[in-house]
């Protein structure tokens, strides 16, 4: 590795700490007071730096609990795309899900905060919202091509089927608060699979 690179790298792993630091204050912040109380320059003054300096970091307040929605879109449709090949479609969209999953556990108190956040404020919930209609641009072709009859019947039917999986991931979400963590992602997840599985699915 050259010096050049590797000062890159170093600027880009402090960048990534200072965000992290930002948002881990903002999150509780924002749980504490609420989403809509608290203030940009409020955020800025507890971490230590300008206003100015918190949006080079984040476009607004929104990302720092929900962020780019394609982050954990792209790795969704990825793993979508593979289990395709050896699931039905049902199937292979929990299978794509298990990413979501996996970031959830791998920081439970951070998932469990930002969504309570999120869920008790109508412009991050709207956000959500968003972001779901921007991974069924990516998940809906996957699903379509793996469904049988005429084009127009695969697009309705994935289209129905990949908002239905969508809606257990937001159903494990809420769960995920109401029980206070008391029960896993993964847990939830399966289960409102399970409850909301559509009983047309024939492929």
């Amino acid at each position: 590795m050259s010096t050049g690179s590797g000062v890159v790298g170093l600027r880009q792993r402090t960048r990534d700490l200072v965000r992290q630091q930002i948002a881990d204050v903002a999150l509780v912040m924002f749980d504490e007071q609420g989403f809509d109380e608290t203030t940009v320059d409020q955020i800025a003054a507890a971490v230590g730096i300008s206003p100015r300096s918190f949006f080079r970091y984040f476009a607004s307040k929104e990302d720092v609990v929900l962020g780019d929605p394609m982050i954990y879109g792209e790795p969704v449709r990825e793993r979508l795309a593979q289990a395709l090949e050896s699931m039905p479609a049902w199937e292979a969209l929990r299978s794509g899900f298990e990413v979501v999953a996996e970031t959830v556990e791998s920081n439970p108190e951070w998932a469990l905060r930002a969504t309570r956040v999120m869920i008790s404020t109508p412009s991050l919930r709207a956000r959500n919202t968003e972001k779901h209609l921007a991974w069924m641009t990516v998940l809906v072709p996957l699903i379509a091509g793996a469904l049988a009859g005429p084009e127009a019947t695969r697009q309705y039917r994935a289209r129905a089927i990949t908002l239905s999986a969508i809606t257990c991931l937001d159903l494990s979400s809420t769960e995920l608060v109401h029980r206070n963590g008391a029960a896993t992602t993964r847990q939830l997840l399966n289960e409102a699979f399970q409850l909301l599985k559509p009983t047309a699915l024939v492929d």
